[in-house]
Protein backbone atom coordinates (compact mmCIF):
# COMPACT_ATOMS: atom_id res chain seq x y z
CA UNK A 1 0.00 0.00 0.00
CA UNK A 2 1.28 3.93 -0.74
CA UNK A 3 2.98 4.54 2.39
CA UNK A 4 1.72 7.78 2.10
CA UNK A 5 -1.49 6.67 3.49
CA UNK A 6 -0.34 6.29 6.84
CA UNK A 7 0.30 10.51 7.37
CA UNK A 8 -3.38 10.80 7.45
CA UNK A 9 -5.18 11.52 10.33
CA UNK A 10 -7.96 10.28 11.03
CA UNK A 11 -11.43 12.25 10.14
CA UNK A 12 -12.91 14.82 12.66
CA UNK A 13 -16.25 12.68 12.94
CA UNK A 14 -13.79 9.62 13.78
CA UNK A 15 -12.56 11.84 16.83
CA UNK A 16 -15.65 12.82 18.02
CA UNK A 17 -16.94 9.27 18.05
CA UNK A 18 -13.68 7.86 20.02
CA UNK A 19 -14.03 11.16 22.34
CA UNK A 20 -17.77 9.77 22.83
CA UNK A 21 -17.48 6.27 22.99
CA UNK A 22 -17.92 6.31 26.58
CA UNK A 23 -20.49 8.79 26.97
CA UNK A 24 -24.07 8.37 27.10
CA UNK A 25 -26.48 11.13 26.53
CA UNK A 26 -29.55 11.96 28.68
CA UNK A 27 -32.03 9.73 28.30
CA UNK A 28 -34.72 11.98 29.40
CA UNK A 29 -33.48 14.61 25.97
CA UNK A 30 -34.35 13.47 22.21
CA UNK A 31 -30.39 13.51 21.02
CA UNK A 32 -29.83 16.67 18.43
CA UNK A 33 -26.72 15.72 16.07
CA UNK A 34 -25.07 19.54 14.93
CA UNK A 35 -21.52 18.21 15.00
CA UNK A 36 -21.74 17.12 11.02
CA UNK A 37 -22.51 19.73 8.09
CA UNK A 38 -25.16 17.85 6.13
CA UNK A 39 -28.36 19.86 4.81
CA UNK A 40 -31.24 18.46 6.32
CA UNK A 41 -34.06 20.73 4.55
CA UNK A 42 -36.13 18.78 1.67
CA UNK A 43 -34.93 18.29 -1.79
CA UNK A 44 -37.51 20.34 -3.75
CA UNK A 45 -39.79 18.28 -5.51
CA UNK A 46 -38.94 19.49 -9.55
CA UNK A 47 -35.16 18.66 -8.81
CA UNK A 48 -36.28 15.07 -7.79
CA UNK A 49 -39.22 14.98 -10.55
CA UNK A 50 -36.45 16.03 -13.26
CA UNK A 51 -34.07 13.24 -11.86
CA UNK A 52 -37.18 10.20 -12.08
CA UNK A 53 -37.52 11.63 -15.71
CA UNK A 54 -34.08 11.46 -16.91
CA UNK A 55 -33.68 7.79 -15.85
CA UNK A 56 -33.35 6.53 -19.56
CA UNK A 57 -29.96 8.25 -19.57
CA UNK A 58 -28.85 4.77 -17.34
CA UNK A 59 -29.12 3.01 -20.36
CA UNK A 60 -25.56 4.82 -21.88
CA UNK A 61 -22.15 6.26 -20.91
CA UNK A 62 -21.74 9.47 -19.53
CA UNK A 63 -18.90 11.56 -21.47
CA UNK A 64 -16.46 12.95 -18.13
CA UNK A 65 -16.99 16.86 -19.92
CA UNK A 66 -20.35 16.17 -19.27
CA UNK A 67 -23.22 17.06 -21.47
CA UNK A 68 -23.30 20.59 -23.49
CA UNK A 69 -26.98 21.37 -21.27
CA UNK A 70 -24.98 21.10 -17.82
CA UNK A 71 -22.15 23.37 -18.76
CA UNK A 72 -24.10 25.78 -20.42
CA UNK A 73 -26.45 25.85 -17.35
CA UNK A 74 -23.53 26.27 -14.70
CA UNK A 75 -21.65 28.94 -17.10
CA UNK A 76 -24.73 31.13 -17.37
CA UNK A 77 -25.55 31.03 -13.64
CA UNK A 78 -21.72 32.00 -12.91
CA UNK A 79 -22.73 34.78 -15.52
CA UNK A 80 -25.66 35.54 -13.75
CA UNK A 81 -24.31 34.78 -10.18
CA UNK A 82 -21.27 36.85 -10.23
CA UNK A 83 -21.87 39.47 -13.22
CA UNK A 84 -20.07 38.08 -15.14
CA UNK A 85 -19.42 38.97 -18.80
CA UNK A 86 -18.95 35.84 -20.27
CA UNK A 87 -18.27 32.28 -19.38
CA UNK A 88 -17.14 29.90 -22.01
CA UNK A 89 -18.98 26.84 -21.05
CA UNK A 90 -16.90 24.50 -23.24
CA UNK A 91 -13.74 25.71 -21.76
CA UNK A 92 -13.90 26.98 -18.85
CA UNK A 93 -16.36 24.90 -17.23
CA UNK A 94 -16.71 21.14 -15.86
CA UNK A 95 -19.07 19.20 -14.24
CA UNK A 96 -17.76 16.80 -11.07
CA UNK A 97 -19.65 14.62 -8.84
CA UNK A 98 -19.47 17.27 -5.57
CA UNK A 99 -16.71 19.45 -4.80
CA UNK A 100 -15.11 17.45 -2.07
CA UNK A 101 -13.97 14.73 -4.77
CA UNK A 102 -12.62 17.39 -7.42
CA UNK A 103 -10.90 19.43 -4.18
CA UNK A 104 -8.99 15.75 -3.48
CA UNK A 105 -8.51 15.60 -7.02
CA UNK A 106 -6.52 18.53 -7.82
CA UNK A 107 -4.01 17.96 -5.93
CA UNK A 108 -2.91 15.06 -7.41
CA UNK A 109 -3.43 16.74 -10.92
CA UNK A 110 -1.17 19.97 -9.75
CA UNK A 111 1.84 19.23 -7.79
CA UNK A 112 4.72 18.41 -10.44
CA UNK A 113 7.39 16.85 -7.93
CA UNK A 114 9.24 17.04 -11.14
CA UNK A 115 9.37 20.97 -10.70
CA UNK A 116 10.25 20.45 -6.94
CA UNK A 117 10.83 17.03 -4.98
CA UNK A 118 9.73 18.92 -1.85
CA UNK A 119 6.26 20.73 -2.98
CA UNK A 120 4.21 22.99 -0.42
CA UNK A 121 0.15 23.15 -0.33
CA UNK A 122 -1.54 25.95 1.65
CA UNK A 123 -4.48 25.72 3.56
CA UNK A 124 -6.76 27.74 5.92
CA UNK A 125 -6.76 26.91 9.30
CA UNK A 126 -8.54 25.85 10.54
CA UNK A 127 -10.08 23.56 7.38
CA UNK A 128 -11.46 20.77 5.46
CA UNK A 129 -9.56 17.98 6.21
CA UNK A 130 -10.05 16.86 2.22
CA UNK A 131 -7.56 19.90 1.79
CA UNK A 132 -4.61 17.98 4.32
CA UNK A 133 -5.02 14.61 3.27
CA UNK A 134 -5.22 15.70 -0.55
CA UNK A 135 -1.92 17.08 -0.58
CA UNK A 136 -0.55 14.36 1.69
CA UNK A 137 -1.08 11.64 -1.04
CA UNK A 138 -0.26 14.19 -3.99
CA UNK A 139 3.79 14.14 -2.06
CA UNK A 140 3.27 17.59 -1.08
CA UNK A 141 3.94 19.33 2.63
CA UNK A 142 0.99 20.95 4.05
CA UNK A 143 1.25 24.56 5.56
CA UNK A 144 -1.22 26.27 7.02
CA UNK A 145 -2.18 29.77 7.76
CA UNK A 146 -3.69 30.32 10.84
CA UNK A 147 -7.49 32.38 10.92
CA UNK A 148 -8.39 33.92 14.08
CA UNK A 149 -10.93 35.79 15.69
CA UNK A 150 -8.33 39.06 16.56
CA UNK A 151 -7.79 39.54 12.54
CA UNK A 152 -11.37 38.89 11.82
CA UNK A 153 -10.40 35.23 10.13
CA UNK A 154 -8.60 37.04 7.92
CA UNK A 155 -5.12 34.96 6.37
CA UNK A 156 -1.90 36.47 7.08
CA UNK A 157 0.42 35.06 4.52
CA UNK A 158 2.94 37.00 6.09
CA UNK A 159 2.94 33.84 8.55
CA UNK A 160 4.99 31.57 6.30
CA UNK A 161 8.51 32.27 5.08
CA UNK A 162 9.58 33.59 1.76
CA UNK A 163 11.20 30.25 1.29
CA UNK A 164 8.09 28.21 1.86
CA UNK A 165 5.81 30.26 -0.41
CA UNK A 166 8.68 29.81 -3.24
CA UNK A 167 7.69 25.87 -2.97
CA UNK A 168 4.05 26.47 -3.11
CA UNK A 169 2.22 24.57 -6.11
CA UNK A 170 -0.96 25.06 -4.75
CA UNK A 171 -3.72 26.75 -1.92
CA UNK A 172 -6.58 26.41 -1.41
CA UNK A 173 -9.18 28.70 0.26
CA UNK A 174 -12.79 28.23 1.31
CA UNK A 175 -15.04 31.28 1.06
CA UNK A 176 -17.70 31.63 3.01
CA UNK A 177 -15.15 29.98 5.35
CA UNK A 178 -15.83 26.26 6.86
CA UNK A 179 -15.98 26.69 9.98
CA UNK A 180 -15.43 30.57 10.49
CA UNK A 181 -18.10 31.59 8.34
CA UNK A 182 -15.89 34.59 6.63
CA UNK A 183 -16.22 35.83 3.43
CA UNK A 184 -13.05 37.06 1.68
CA UNK A 185 -12.74 40.97 0.56
CA UNK A 186 -11.69 42.20 -2.78
CA UNK A 187 -8.89 43.20 -1.34
CA UNK A 188 -7.85 40.13 0.15
CA UNK A 189 -8.33 38.73 -3.37
CA UNK A 190 -6.19 40.87 -4.63
CA UNK A 191 -3.43 40.09 -2.33
CA UNK A 192 -4.02 36.77 -2.89
CA UNK A 193 -3.87 36.78 -6.73
CA UNK A 194 -0.55 39.08 -6.64
CA UNK A 195 0.96 36.34 -4.18
CA UNK A 196 -0.39 33.79 -6.67
CA UNK A 197 1.48 35.55 -9.70
CA UNK A 198 4.65 36.32 -7.95
CA UNK A 199 5.11 32.47 -7.34
CA UNK A 200 3.21 30.54 -9.92
CA UNK A 201 0.98 28.56 -7.61
CA UNK A 202 -3.15 27.05 -8.41
CA UNK A 203 -5.38 28.84 -6.23
CA UNK A 204 -8.40 26.49 -5.33
CA UNK A 205 -11.66 28.29 -4.49
CA UNK A 206 -13.51 26.10 -2.33
CA UNK A 207 -17.14 27.56 -2.40
CA UNK A 208 -19.85 25.58 -1.55
CA UNK A 209 -21.56 27.33 0.97
CA UNK A 210 -21.78 30.55 -1.35
CA UNK A 211 -25.59 30.37 -1.58
CA UNK A 212 -26.39 30.06 2.18
CA UNK A 213 -26.00 34.50 3.09
CA UNK A 214 -28.25 36.15 4.94
CA UNK A 215 -28.59 39.35 3.09
CA UNK A 216 -30.47 38.81 0.03
CA UNK A 217 -29.01 41.88 -1.50
CA UNK A 218 -25.48 41.12 -0.48
CA UNK A 219 -24.20 37.76 -1.62
CA UNK A 220 -20.39 36.24 -1.02
CA UNK A 221 -18.41 37.62 -3.38
CA UNK A 222 -16.40 34.71 -5.40
CA UNK A 223 -13.20 34.10 -6.80
CA UNK A 224 -14.06 34.54 -10.36
CA UNK A 225 -16.33 37.35 -9.36
CA UNK A 226 -13.04 39.10 -7.33
CA UNK A 227 -11.06 38.18 -10.72
CA UNK A 228 -13.36 39.61 -13.24
CA UNK A 229 -13.10 43.26 -11.20
CA UNK A 230 -9.45 42.99 -10.94
CA UNK A 231 -9.29 42.70 -14.80
CA UNK A 232 -8.20 38.97 -14.55
CA UNK A 233 -11.17 37.59 -16.88
CA UNK A 234 -8.67 35.20 -18.17
CA UNK A 235 -8.91 33.63 -14.57
CA UNK A 236 -5.42 32.73 -14.82
CA UNK A 237 -4.31 30.08 -11.68
CA UNK A 238 -7.87 30.18 -10.39
CA UNK A 239 -10.25 27.56 -10.26
CA UNK A 240 -13.57 27.74 -8.16
CA UNK A 241 -15.24 25.08 -6.70
CA UNK A 242 -18.85 24.49 -6.32
CA UNK A 243 -21.52 22.44 -5.49
CA UNK A 244 -25.96 21.94 -5.57
CA UNK A 245 -25.45 20.04 -2.11
CA UNK A 246 -25.90 23.29 0.41
CA UNK A 247 -27.12 25.46 -2.56
CA UNK A 248 -30.23 23.06 -3.30
CA UNK A 249 -30.58 20.53 -0.75
CA UNK A 250 -29.06 17.47 -3.12
CA UNK A 251 -26.24 16.21 -1.14
CA UNK A 252 -27.16 12.68 -2.07
CA UNK A 253 -26.89 13.50 -5.75
CA UNK A 254 -23.37 14.60 -5.37
CA UNK A 255 -22.89 17.61 -7.94
CA UNK A 256 -21.16 20.06 -8.62
CA UNK A 257 -18.32 22.06 -10.81
CA UNK A 258 -14.72 23.57 -11.60
CA UNK A 259 -14.59 26.77 -13.55
CA UNK A 260 -12.26 29.36 -14.19
CA UNK A 261 -8.46 29.00 -16.12
CA UNK A 262 -9.11 26.87 -18.94
CA UNK A 263 -5.70 25.97 -19.61
CA UNK A 264 -5.61 23.93 -16.30
CA UNK A 265 -9.25 22.63 -16.75
CA UNK A 266 -8.24 21.62 -19.88
CA UNK A 267 -5.28 19.23 -18.37
CA UNK A 268 -7.84 18.60 -15.12
CA UNK A 269 -10.40 17.13 -17.36
CA UNK A 270 -7.28 14.57 -19.17
CA UNK A 271 -7.16 13.81 -15.51
CA UNK A 272 -10.67 13.02 -14.89
CA UNK A 273 -10.98 11.01 -18.11
CA UNK A 274 -8.66 8.72 -16.63
CA UNK A 275 -9.92 8.81 -13.12
CA UNK A 276 -13.41 7.73 -14.33
CA UNK A 277 -15.43 10.08 -12.51
CA UNK A 278 -18.20 11.10 -14.84
CA UNK A 279 -21.40 12.51 -13.62
CA UNK A 280 -24.77 10.09 -14.08
CA UNK A 281 -26.90 11.25 -17.14
CA UNK A 282 -30.08 11.74 -14.72
CA UNK A 283 -27.73 13.82 -11.69
CA UNK A 284 -27.23 15.61 -14.57
CA UNK A 285 -30.57 16.19 -16.03
CA UNK A 286 -31.76 16.93 -12.36
CA UNK A 287 -28.48 19.59 -11.94
CA UNK A 288 -29.87 21.56 -15.04
CA UNK A 289 -32.90 21.94 -13.44
CA UNK A 290 -31.36 22.74 -10.31
CA UNK A 291 -28.87 25.60 -11.91
CA UNK A 292 -31.73 27.31 -13.74
CA UNK A 293 -34.00 27.91 -10.74
CA UNK A 294 -33.48 30.76 -8.28
CA UNK A 295 -36.86 30.40 -5.79
CA UNK A 296 -35.83 27.59 -3.98
CA UNK A 297 -32.68 28.97 -3.02
CA UNK A 298 -33.78 32.35 -1.43
CA UNK A 299 -36.58 29.94 0.16
CA UNK A 300 -33.19 28.10 1.21
CA UNK A 301 -31.67 31.28 3.05
CA UNK A 302 -35.06 32.28 4.33
CA UNK A 303 -34.85 29.22 6.71
CA UNK A 304 -31.45 29.25 7.43
CA UNK A 305 -31.69 32.77 8.20
CA UNK A 306 -34.78 32.43 10.68
CA UNK A 307 -32.76 29.18 12.36
CA UNK A 308 -29.32 31.69 13.23
CA UNK A 309 -31.65 34.93 13.92
CA UNK A 310 -33.43 32.43 16.69
CA UNK A 311 -30.67 30.61 17.54
CA UNK A 312 -27.77 33.74 18.13
CA UNK A 313 -30.11 35.38 20.14
CA UNK A 314 -30.58 32.06 22.65
CA UNK A 315 -26.44 31.81 22.62
CA UNK A 316 -25.36 35.38 22.46
CA UNK A 317 -25.57 36.32 25.93
CA UNK A 318 -24.17 33.05 27.52
CA UNK A 319 -21.83 31.77 24.82
CA UNK A 320 -19.35 34.24 23.03
CA UNK A 321 -20.81 33.66 19.78
CA UNK A 322 -21.86 36.00 16.40
CA UNK A 323 -23.17 35.92 13.15
CA UNK A 324 -21.48 34.69 10.13
CA UNK A 325 -20.73 36.63 7.35
CA UNK A 326 -22.34 33.21 5.42
CA UNK A 327 -22.56 29.56 5.61
CA UNK A 328 -24.18 27.60 8.21
CA UNK A 329 -22.35 26.70 11.19
CA UNK A 330 -21.79 28.98 14.34
CA UNK A 331 -18.07 29.17 15.72
CA UNK A 332 -18.20 29.77 19.59
CA UNK A 333 -15.97 30.00 22.02
CA UNK A 334 -15.86 27.74 24.95
CA UNK A 335 -15.77 28.38 28.46
CA UNK A 336 -13.88 25.24 29.16
CA UNK A 337 -11.40 22.86 26.76
CA UNK A 338 -13.45 22.40 23.54
CA UNK A 339 -13.30 18.64 24.32
CA UNK A 340 -14.71 18.61 27.72
CA UNK A 341 -17.21 21.11 26.17
CA UNK A 342 -18.35 18.84 23.42
CA UNK A 343 -18.88 15.91 25.65
CA UNK A 344 -20.39 17.03 28.56
CA UNK A 345 -22.79 19.16 26.28
CA UNK A 346 -23.93 15.35 24.75
CA UNK A 347 -23.89 13.64 28.33
CA UNK A 348 -25.77 16.49 29.63
CA UNK A 349 -28.06 17.90 27.10
CA UNK A 350 -28.04 15.21 24.27
CA UNK A 351 -26.23 17.85 21.50
CA UNK A 352 -23.26 16.79 19.46
CA UNK A 353 -20.74 19.49 18.71
CA UNK A 354 -17.85 19.59 16.66
CA UNK A 355 -14.83 20.49 18.78
CA UNK A 356 -12.89 23.10 16.75
CA UNK A 357 -9.26 21.64 17.73
CA UNK A 358 -10.42 18.68 15.37
CA UNK A 359 -10.96 20.92 12.50
CA UNK A 360 -7.54 22.72 13.11
CA UNK A 361 -3.83 22.10 13.26
CA UNK A 362 -0.94 23.41 15.23
CA UNK A 363 0.35 26.13 13.33
CA UNK A 364 2.78 29.15 14.36
CA UNK A 365 2.85 28.16 17.81
CA UNK A 366 -1.29 27.76 18.29
CA UNK A 367 -4.22 25.98 17.33
CA UNK A 368 -6.87 27.88 15.76
CA UNK A 369 -9.70 26.04 17.13
CA UNK A 370 -8.67 25.32 20.32
CA UNK A 371 -11.53 26.13 22.92
CA UNK A 372 -14.02 26.57 20.11
CA UNK A 373 -16.75 24.66 18.79
CA UNK A 374 -18.71 24.24 15.37
CA UNK A 375 -22.13 24.43 15.62
CA UNK A 376 -23.97 23.11 12.29
CA UNK A 377 -27.62 24.38 12.69
CA UNK A 378 -28.83 22.13 9.94
CA UNK A 379 -31.78 20.66 11.67
CA UNK A 380 -35.27 22.24 11.21
CA UNK A 381 -35.88 25.67 13.20
CA UNK A 382 -37.61 23.98 15.99
CA UNK A 383 -34.79 21.50 16.84
CA UNK A 384 -32.35 24.43 16.48
CA UNK A 385 -33.97 26.45 19.06
CA UNK A 386 -34.47 23.45 21.18
CA UNK A 387 -30.86 22.86 20.88
CA UNK A 388 -29.77 26.68 21.16
CA UNK A 389 -31.51 26.64 25.07
CA UNK A 390 -30.02 23.17 26.25
CA UNK A 391 -26.64 24.70 24.78
CA UNK A 392 -27.80 28.10 26.78
CA UNK A 393 -28.50 25.80 29.99
CA UNK A 394 -25.07 23.29 29.73
CA UNK A 395 -23.03 27.02 29.26
CA UNK A 396 -24.92 28.80 32.46
CA UNK A 397 -24.19 25.26 34.36
CA UNK A 398 -20.68 25.42 34.28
Amino acid sequence: MNSRLDNLQSYPFQKLSALLADSKPNPALRPIPLHIGEPKHPTPEFIKRALVESLDGLAAYPATAGTEGLRNAIGRWLERRYGLERVDATTQVLPVNGSREALFAIAQAVIDLKRDPQPVVVSPNPFYQIYEGAALLAGAMPRYLNNVASRNYVSNFDELALDVWRKVQLMYVCSPGNPTGHVMSLEEWRSLFELADTHDFVIASDECYSEIYFEESQPPLGALEAAHKLGRSDFRNIIVFSSLSKRSNVPGMRSGFVAGDAAMLKKFLLYRTYQGSAMSPPVQSASVAAWQDEQHVVENRRLYREKFEAAVGILKPVLDVDMPDAAFYLWARTPVSDTEFARRLYEKEAVSVLPGSYLAREAQNMNPGENRVRIALVSSTAECEESAHRIARFTQSL
